[in-house]
């Protein structure tokens, strides 16, 4: 007769311990702690499940270390990535040169009116693409840079477009009044400026500090925008007026002629980041700096070549 636990004996003489109707306790694979599987529920320790939580790329917003878990990628600024980064795992397209042309259309605008290009002087041009394309479609950008987990992507165009749209709103005639607004409109709207425009070259000097170990082009742009944007910035300052009249001409055409550069560079860079071998027939060249780990690993190679 079998015992409880045990299965009855079988045709050939020989027994066998059926899995479903033993109640033996779980035996303890060599190496395991003491307390391995105690609970008797097919060997799996559930005390320590759930301790390490495992997050997706641009998931954790306080952490910032290179696990090594995957491949990582050299800067790029086609994507507007300044340092190496991993590609997302998202099914969502580089939304990088649109933020960039969209930048670049109306920067180049406004830097022909800064340059006095045709005697224009009036920026009137730039409000609607202030709003709709440079504002818009790059704060668009920039949150779809977000959603793409790029930190350094969605602040730039992010608040880039918020530049525009800022800019349009003070340009805009007759709506929101805020030159009129100022008890001394004249002297008080051109010092507001050369705020206003100091503190996009603080932003914009802190973000071309983050791009000196990634490529010549990505560096030179925002080189050339905060360039861009402390010129401007002075000729709202140094007036040839006392009593704070009119921009300082010469220096005013400098930041135009440093915007134009930007521009240029910002529609060089979206050409990176869209032409590839399936839809061009060259690639865009990007120039990494010599102390980027990138540069690093080429003159290794060459260095190894040569020995």
């Amino acid at each position: 007769m079998a015992t409880p636990g045990t299965a009855p004996p079988v045709a050939n003489g020989s027994s066998s311990v059926s899995a479903s109707n033993s109640f033996e306790k779980p035996r303890v694979p060599d190496g395991h702690p003491a307390g391995y599987a105690q609970n008797g529920v097919g060997g799996t320790d559930f005390s320590n499940q759930g301790r390490a939580t495992h997050w997706d790329y641009g998931g954790n917003p306080l952490a910032h270390a290179n696990t090594g878990e995957s491949a990582r990628l050299p800067p790029f600024a086609g994507y507007l990535q300044p340092g190496m980064y991993r590609p997302s795992k998202k099914n969502l397209g580089n939304p990088a040169p649109m933020g960039l042309v969209a930048f670049a259309l109306t920067t180049f605008l406004l830097s022909l009116v800064n340059w006095h290009t045709r005697h224009i002087a009036e920026p009137s041009i730039v409000i609607g693409p202030a709003f709709a394309y440079g504002g818009l479609v790059q704060l668009l950008a920039g949150m779809w840079e977000m959603a793409l987990g790029n930190t350094f992507g969605a602040t730039a165009l992010g608040s880039y477009g918020g530049l525009w749209i800022s800019l349009a709103i003070v340009l805009t005639p007759g709506g929101f009044n805020i030159a009129g607004s100022c008890t001394n409109p004249v002297h008080s709207t051109t010092h507001s400026d050369s705020s206003s425009w100091y503190g996009w070259f603080i932003f914009t000097f802190i973000l071309w500090i983050c791009t000196l170990k990634s490529t010549v082009v990505f560096s030179a742009l925002f080189f050339c925008v905060w360039m861009t944007f402390l010129l401007l910035g002075i000729s709202y300052l140094l007036t040839p007026d006392v009593t704070g009249g009119a921009q300082n001409t010469a220096i005013q055409k400098a930041g135009g002629m440093f915007g134009l550069l930007a521009a240029f560079l910002a529609w060089y860079v979206a050409l990176a980041g869209i032409a590839d071998s399936s839809n061009s027939f060259f690639t865009v060249l990007v120039w990494h700096f010599p102390w980027s780990d990138k540069g690093r690993a080429a003159r290794e190679k060459t260095d190894e070549l040569r020995a």
